[in-house]
């Protein structure tokens, strides 16, 4: 999922992979990472976009799709949820101040945090 976060990945065809039962994999998924697969997804395509609106070379609906997001309303939607901003805003932001930040280190430190779940200490 990590690697193929942009293609169209659904339980049923991730469970046959697994050698599992939809549901048997997804309560596994749940047990092994504290959410389900499809926020797990999410998360990771967010986590993406907001590499590329930092970029600033794609507009909002380009970066929808680049992510595998195929309804910008929704993509919007749990960008907003996961973000606290919308990805036009995020977009337009000022992100010179990380700029000389290592991308394996911005992406620690930007990663989307859902409601309930701890953001990792800074220099994790």
């Amino acid at each position: 999922m990590d690697r193929d976060y942009a293609q169209p990945l659904d339980v049923a065809a991730l469970a046959r992979v697994a050698l599992m039962s939809p549901g048997h994999f997804s309560r596994s998924f749940r047990a092994a990472y504290g959410e389900t697969p499809y926020s797990y997804l999410m998360t990771r395509r967010i986590e993406r976009a907001k590499a590329l609106l930092r970029r600033g070379d794609l507009s909002v609906t380009e970066v929808c799709f680049e992510v595998g997001c195929t309804s910008l309303g929704s993509f919007s939607s749990r960008f907003t949820e996961l973000v606290g901003e919308s990805p036009s805003a995020y977009r337009a932001r000022d992100h010179a101040d990380g700029a000389a930040v290592p991308a394996c280190v911005a992406k620690v430190s930007t990663r989307p945090v859902r409601n309930g779940e701890a953001k990792p200490p800074p220099g994790a």
